[in-house]
């Protein structure tokens, strides 16, 4: 029989990681002030990120961490080590390499995926942060879910705020500059596209992993106690202040390429409406 105090756990911890998500949304929806695009149409890429790039990200992550350390343990060599999932070496290797390369190509194929309701070049920051929030509410919901399986219902509500205010906001915002350059691609931008802002969100992402492990690297350093436990406040903080920086990078090019005139051009892109249609959304 299912217990209904645990349903309604699953409940609360499923609206709290869901609200601070959802009020990003709409303030990233906000900040583009001509020809807004429906909720209807963000909602569906949030749900993208939140389900597909969520899912499929953590199986092949998993499968690659699988195939690396089978093949470390075959050829147990020194420069094989990083492959080794269970070696700290492989645990760093998949938080600062696998998962930003994996989870970035995967939150970006969202971008592309919603390509044709692009009609300006906002629209691609736009896109790509309502993905990356929609992957970083439902990862946050699924740490949140571990968290009170070991800890119970606070243990999980903890970790959820602390994520809400950090990885969420780096989930949108990295994905968020990978559509401005898929965005400034598909408009013929001169200068960086596609793939050079693809290596700024897994930069992004990469750097942020790295803040927030500061004090698990310094405990493998041997670092004495206080020092750990300094620097994981330390890392909380900086990570929080990353990812609001990020967040506000990505506001203020959503803002500039909502008004061509602040980038010297225009770069709206209006296709012949099909009959029988009267506007945009």
């Amino acid at each position: 029989m299912t217990d209904l105090g645990s349903l309604w756990d699953l409940a609360i911890l499923v609206l709290v990681a869901f609200i601070p998500a959802l009020v990003y949304l709409g303030w990233i929806r906000g900040t583009e002030r001509y020809g807004q695009e429906s909720w209807g149409t963000l909602l569906r890429a949030f749900t993208y990120g939140a389900l597909f790039a969520t899912i499929v990200a953590a199986i092949l992550e998993v499968v690659i961490v699988s195939v690396g350390t089978a093949v470390s343990l075959r050829y147990p060599a020194p420069e094989f080590v990083f492959l080794n999932g269970n070696s700290n070496a492989g645990v760093f290797f998949l938080v600062l390499v696998i998962a930003p390369f994996v989870e970035e190509g995967l939150k970006g194929s969202g971008v592309v995926a919603f390509r044709t309701r692009f009609r300006q070049l906002a629209d691609g920051p736009v896109f790509g942060a309502s993905v990356g929030l929609g992957f970083g509410f439902f990862e946050t919901f699924l740490y949140g879910l571990g968290a009170y399986l070991v800890g119970g219902l606070a243990a999980g509500l903890v970790l959820i705020l602390i994520r809400s205010v950090s990885s969420v906001l780096l989930h949108g915002s990295s994905t968020g500059m990978f559509g401005y350059g898929y965005a400034r691609s598909r408009f013929h931008q001169p200068g960086p596209g596609t793939g050079s802002y693809y290596l700024v969100a897994v930069g992004m992402h990469a750097s942020f992993n790295a803040l927030a492990s500061l004090s698990i690297l310094l405990g493998l350093l041997g670092f004495p106690g206080f020092a750990v436990d300094a620097g994981a406040y330390i890392a909380l903080f900086a990570a929080i202040f990353f990812a609001v920086w990020a967040i506000e990078h990505v506001r203020s090019i959503i803002q500039a390429s909502d008004y061509p005139g602040l980038l010297g051009n225009t770069v709206a892109y209006n296709p012949p409406m099909k009959p029988g249609t009267s506007g945009r959304r």
